[in-house]
């Protein structure tokens, strides 16, 4: 007999939580309808230390978007031929090629032959299927709609993954370069010039201030505890952000910066702009409620300082108010995307309106990838250049006043 621990939604509206025993899972749904409950997770309950031990160090594997762009389209052309879901499942369950992803398939699979719905079943694997995913497939679910929100969804997810793209080919070219700049000049402090400072110490003279100051820094760098830190001051800068990033003040002020750097502040906010019209546009044409649409597009939004906005947006609409004004209001959205939404308010064609704007904006994005890589690589070439050419003209200028020095060591 195994245990199954269960949340579930009571006759007066009241959520229980609590244990049922079964021989399958599939038993104990059947025993808690019977007590006119309504399950919302279900599963089975570690009870051994084992099991427990099991649990604790059992690596979970990434379920990546690719694996979820080709399950949305396979599982709609199955389901738009007539095959029943939970065959659907089987049949992409035993073709799935990431394992991680076959085991959520797998139980999956499992809890909607128990009797769950679609959309709960999914939502119990919130790392390989989003908000946004399970909310979509559940207005399919009650529109009856399913094979054709997939293909929405399958849309969506390949061009929410082409426009990540854009950004990461746009970002990753300089810290590559900047961070091979990086290494090099500590090798240099640390391996080159020293070499240097033993033949400038035997002359005996004052040397410029710019090899004097480039020497003084290579011995600091020497040290072992100066160097370990140089070394490690990536990752703990790193440490730092996530840190910050984690606290409520630290992620909006963050979020906010971020929309504001030189070059990058520009991409970044067209993309959200690209991402919230998108992700809004397809909820709502899937026939998803309002106010949970602006609900789920704030939580995927990626951004605290768009997600602020959008949910003001949706106590003005809960207030009987626009979603154009609010918008506007907060500073974020340029005026003609507001101005476009006000249009698609009034005409009754606000998800046709954001598609427009979505596919605007990638177009945008795109071109400003573009003419951000061309202005990038300059900039990159022109700080490289600077580093070696100052380490180079350090080392240098002591030669060129070698007539000096050696006047000075035949003096000795």
């Amino acid at each position: 007999m195994l245990v199954f621990a269960y949340k579930a939604k009571g006759a007066d509206g009241n959520i229980i939580e609590g244990t049922v025993d079964a021989e399958e899972q599939k038993a104990a749904v059947a025993r808690l309808r019977d007590q006119k409950l309504v399950i919302l997770e279900i599963g089975e309950k570690i009870t051994g230390p084992l099991e427990m031990l099991k649990a604790l160090f059992k690596r979970k594997g990434k379920v990546y978007t690719r694996d979820l762009v080709l399950f949305s389209r396979q599982l709609s052309t199955l389901v738009g031929a007539g095959v029943p879901i939970v065959q659907s499942l089987a049949i992409l369950e035993n073709q799935a090629e990431n394992p991680a992803f076959k085991e959520v398939l797998n139980a999956v699979r499992v809890d909607i032959e128990s009797g769950l719905s679609i959309s709960d079943a999914l939502r119990k694997h919130p790392d390989a299927f989003p908000e946004l995913y399970t909310s979509m497939i559940k207005a399919g679910e009650l529109g009856g709609i399913l094979d054709t929100i997939l293909e929405r969804l399958t849309a969506y997810l390949e061009s929410n993954e082409a426009l990540r793209a854009k950004v990461k080919s746009a970002m990753m070219y300089p810290l590559i370069v900047l961070s091979i700049c990086f290494i090099i000049t500590v090798f240099l402090l640390t391996f080159v010039i020293p070499r240097f400072a033993a033949i400038f110490e035997s002359f005996g003279a004052q040397l410029p201030l710019l090899t004097q100051t480039l020497l003084d820094l290579s011995t600091f760098v020497k040290q072992p505890v100066h160097f370990i830190g140089i070394a490690l001051s990536p990752v703990g800068l790193w440490y730092a952000y996530k840190r910050a990033y984690k606290t409520p003040m630290g992620q909006k002020w963050i979020d906010s910066q971020t929309l504001k750097l030189p070059l990058f502040g520009i991409i970044l906010k067209k993309v959200a702009v690209a991402r919230f019209t998108r992700t809004l546009g397809t909820l709502i044409k899937s026939g998803v409620p309002i106010l949970q649409a602006l609900e789920t597009v704030a939580s995927t939004a990626g951004n605290v300082v768009i997600a602020e906005a959008v949910l003001g947006a949706r106590e003005s609409i809960r207030e009987g108010g626009h979603l154009s004004d609010p918008l506007k209001k907060s500073g974020v959205f340029p005026n003609m995307v507001t101005a476009m939404i006000s249009v698609g308010e009034e005409t009754g064609a606000l998800d046709t309106m954001l598609s427009k704007i979505a596919d605007f904006y990638d177009q945008e994005v795109d071109t400003a990838v573009k003419g951000l890589t061309s202005l990038i690589e300059p900039i990159v070439i022109v700080v490289m250049g600077t580093i070696v050419g100052t380490i180079v003209a350090a080392m240098f200028l002591p030669m060129f006043s070698m007539g000096e020095l050696a006047g000075n060591m035949e003096g000795k």
